[in-house]
């Protein structure tokens, strides 16, 4: 037995990862995962294990490297979120075939709601597409307990096993208990076989059914060999509803039938809902007249059966086919299948104390002093007419600026600007368009859509915003920082101009982003350049995050309110939470809860409203 201590939910991942034996770890940081990674690295210096510790570029580059390493034998596992799942789709579909030799692990965090997604993608559906097995944790011991299994189970068929925490698995704090690490002694010992490391078609022929074999025995173990997480609650007395739950949903409905001390709901639990264990689930469904089935997101488990006319589900609109199972939306749902009175929405008590305490709900916005808001400004100044795609990142934040007209994914914002050139190029028009990419996500994916803007010759402006870290999710490492997680690991950083240029760009030009009349110059210039060339122009805008922020000059600002007209021109472009508009007096106002005193607001205000107090600059 080892101790029980307070972890995270990604901690006890992490832990069971370091203590299953783990030899390579890697990851590309997205929320909710991002703390798995960094707690592989702390368990793996506080254990002493040998375990290589990696940020890769993008998901793809992480699931390949480690997918890669366990063909030598070694135990290893890529980590992401549901939409980097995304981008390691098309390695997870070949790699599914291969005859692994060590155990490999998948961890894609989903993201139900969603609270910091594009999507709300479910994972199991991507399990059930690559036809790998899957694990879904209902709390932060499962999750790590899952761990162990899935490595045993993929090494028991040589084939990749997902795990799919959910955000709230992710980020809860349970008790969860520590154990010594596996010490499998091995060595990476990589055995050439062509038939079984290379997707050739001819491979595919005889791997494929390989696989849908694999597969069906491991739905064979999970019917008889995974009672831990697979298994019946029996009502106590005589049942008026059966309910199959899956995941973080299994344990509100737990919370629920705790605090209603109900005794006529049956509950089958299940927790590897990829091969379903269909003849457990048509056993309890024989039993069981009101059936109710509870997942995230997806219909994966409902999918899975040959008949489910049965059931209460998403199939039949019955569960709301988007949106995450709160508590809340999990109680309705009981009592609706149930015929009981639903509540009516809301907390009183809690609707009293805000309008009490007169809380004013507020849009998220960038930090105060965030450079991305001053280059924002800056680029708006310069060009008004222009088209802003933009990208994944905190800089999206943007869209409170009215400077980002579009965002789909990773990388996009490069891809999206080359659209609209040539969308207005066939009708002869130079529309100026301003990319806008972080530096991580420049590395993670832009720079593919750079080298074909700069080969088809698209007209435009790029913006790297560098703010020196991956902001968005918790301060990560990229590229161009290129520190690395374990004690004694060191990288090598790699510096965003050069590779830009050596994607072919002649106009690349830096500027300070707390300077807006310089940096608006840049981006006239820069426009020009790529209108008069007929190829990209890129601007890297460079100044730490304010989460980076060092000793650096501090100006106290006040409005002078003589000369404010309250014409919004501050609160609408510039946006800064430290800036906000006095709406009983008409004018914008200094908050000093937020005011990080970066001065930059001065240069913001047309009628010169925003001053500099005098003698309090430090």
């Amino acid at each position: 037995m080892g101790n029980k201590v307070i972890l995270l939910g990604n901690e006890a991942i992490a832990r069971g990862i370091v203590e299953a034996g783990c030899d390579v770890a890697v990851a590309y940081p997205g929320t909710p995962s991002s703390e798995i990674l960094p707690a592989v690295a702390k368990y793996a210096d506080e254990l002493g294990t040998r375990t290589a510790v990696e940020w890769a570029v993008n998901e793809k580059v992480a699931f390949e490297v480690a997918a890669t390493a366990s063909f030598t034998g070694k135990r290893t596992c890529a980590i992401m979120k549901q939409v980097g799942l995304n981008v390691a789709a098309d390695p997870l579909m070949s790699v599914a075939h291969f005859d692994l030799a060590g155990g490999f692990l998948i961890v894609s965090a989903d993201d139900p709601g969603p609270h910091s997604s594009q999507t709300e993608q479910d994972s199991r559906y991507f399990a059930m597409f690559a036809k790998v097995p899957c694990f879904d944790p209902a709390s932060a011991q499962e999750a790590k307990d899952m761990v162990f299994d899935a490595f045993d189970l993929s090494e028991k068929y040589h084939m990749p096993v997902m795990l799919r925490p959910a955000v709230r698995v992710d980020h809860c704090r349970q008790d969860v208990e520590t154990g010594e690490v596996r010490d499998l002694a091995r060595k990476a010992d990589f055995k050439k076989d062509i038939r079984r490391w290379v997707c050739l078609p001819a491979h595919v022929k005889i791997n494929h059914p390989q696989l849908n074999a694999k597969l069906d025995s491991v739905r064979e173990d999970f019917e008889t060999a995974f009672g831990r997480y697979n298994f019946e609650i029996p009502a106590t007395g005589k049942a008026r509803i059966g309910i199959i739950a899956s995941g973080v949903s299994f344990s509100i409905v737990m919370d629920l039938l705790k605090e209603w001390k109900r005794e006529d709901v049956a509950i089958l639990k299940i927790g590897t809902p990829h091969p379903l264990p269909v003849k457990m689930v048509e056993d309890f469904m024989a039993r069981h007249d009101n059936l109710l089935v509870l997942e995230e997101t997806y219909p994966v488990i409902e999918m899975q059966l040959p008949n489910r006319t049965k059931l209460k589900g998403r199939w039949n609109g019955f569960v709301p086919r988007a949106g995450e199972l709160l508590p809340e939306v999990i109680r309705d749902l009981i009592l609706k299948a149930l015929g009981e009175p639903v509540p009516d929405e809301g907390v009183p008590e809690l609707k009293a104390a805000i309008e009490e305490m007169k809380v004013t709900p507020k849009p998220p916005m960038l930090c105060p002093g965030c450079p991305h808001r001053a280059s924002f400004f800056a680029m708006r100044k310069a060009l008004p007419t222009g088209i802003y795609p933009s990208d994944i990142g905190c800089y999206t934040l943007g869209v409170n600026q009215r400077d980002v007209d579009t965002t789909i994914d990773m990388g996009a914002s490069l891809t999206s600007a080359s659209g609209f050139y040539l969308a207005y190029k066939t009708d002869g028009k130079d529309q100026p368009v301003v990319a806008t990419i972080g530096d991580s996500t420049f590395f993670h994916m832009g720079i593919l859509g750079l080298a074909n803007a700069v080969y088809n010759r698209h007209a435009f402006v790029l913006a790297i915003l560098d703010n020196s870290i991956t902001a968005m999710t918790g301060g990560q490492s990229n590229p161009n920082v290129g520190e690395k997680l374990r004690q004694g690991d060191e990288g090598r950083r790699i510096e965003i101009e050069p590779v830009v240029r050596g994607c072919g760009v002649s106009f690349v030009k830096v500027a300070e982003p707390y300077d807006t009349a310089d940096s608006a110059e840049v981006f006239k210039e820069a426009w020009e350049h790529a209108k008069a060339n007929r190829e990209p122009a890129v601007v890297i805008l460079r100044h730490p995050c304010m989460l980076l922020r060092q000793k650096q000059a501090r100006v106290k600002v006040r409005v002078n309110p003589d000369k404010c007209i309250g014409c919004k021109y501050c609160t609408n472009f510039f946006n800064c939470p430290g800036l906000p508009f006095d709406e009983g007096a008409k004018k914008a106002r200094i908050d000093e809860r937020f005011c990080v005193q970066c001065g930059v607001c001065i240069q913001v205000c047309p009628h010169g409203a925003i001053e500099a107090v005098e003698g309090e600059e430090a």
